[in-house]
């Protein structure tokens, strides 16, 4: 039984007992590997162990882990994975067309405008940056009152182009801002926070975009357009805040012996 055991393990780097798989020079090609009987979950198993061996032997060597690059080359192994993944996903694209066929309406009619007209969904955050005419501020010159449209610096879609120009060159100029070297979000606390704001506000002016068709009030909905995503990124940075003592270093371990936090 022990000589079994020998044979189906055998050690690595001519019987060192450093790895499993054998080192590059004994290594056995990707037609070779096809041809063994184990099957793929042997194959898979043998390819994960080399690149634990090597990752551990790098880490023993290097100085400055985080610049070694550990992977497989894209052909076959990642190729073969992506393609089976794209074939996966679009033959349920596939299958959902011919099991569920869209409805198809009536025809439009040209000489009736529809009550309500509304963009597609991904752009209903632009379109509610439109409707912010409530917050476009009047001006009032030497006393006197103001007037409906007179008195407003510029027209409410002005206004709203000029905030959908803000919001998009905001968004353009965050990773400029941000050029910490974080991996996960506990560890920048902050700029997790500023992402979260922007999904949730992302997620009210949407709403506020639709505001016809919702059974709220016009001031509330605006009121909760933007309270509510500065809740959340508060609530996300409190959360992420808390994380970092305790949680994070513990479930990263082997990860802050390599890059210690700062």
């Amino acid at each position: 039984m022990a000589d079994n055991n020998n044979d189906e393990e055998p050690m690595a780097d001519g019987g060192s007992g450093t790895g499993i798989v054998a080192p590059d020079d004994e290594t056995p090609t990707w037609r070779e590997r096809k041809e063994r009987t184990e099957g793929l979950s042997r194959l898979t198993y043998e390819y994960f162990e080399r690149a634990r061996r090597e990752d551990q032997d790098l880490r023993q060597e290097s100085d400055y882990v985080e610049r070694d690059v550990l992977a497989f080359p894209a052909w076959p192994h990642e190729m073969i994975r992506n393609l089976s993944l794209t074939s996966f996903f679009v033959g349920m694209i596939l299958f959902l067309s011919a099991a569920l066929p869209p409805h198809i309406g009536p025809p439009a009619n040209p000489s009736s405008t529809p009550a309500i007209i509304l963009p597609d969904w991904y752009l209903y955050w632009s379109f509610g940056l439109l409707k912010l005419g409530p917050l476009n501020p009047e001006l009032s010159i030497l006393g006197g009152e103001t007037a409906a449209e007179g008195a407003k610096l510029m027209a409410d879609r002005t206004y709203g182009v000029v905030a959908n120009l803000v919001v998009v060159g905001f968004i353009a100029i965050v990773p400029f801002l941000n050029k910490g070297s974080a991996r996960r979000p506990v560890e920048q606390p902050f700029w997790a926070a500023v992402g979260v704001f922007g999904v949730v506000f992302a997620f009210t002016i949407s709403m506020l975009s639709i505001k016809n068709l919702l059974p709220i009030g016009s001031s509330l909905l605006l009121d909760v357009t933007f309270l509510l995503p500065f809740v959340a990124g508060t609530i996300s940075y409190a959360l992420l805040r808390s994380m970092q003592e305790g949680y994070m270093y513990d479930l990263n371990r082997r990860y802050y012996r390599l890059r210690p936090p700062k």
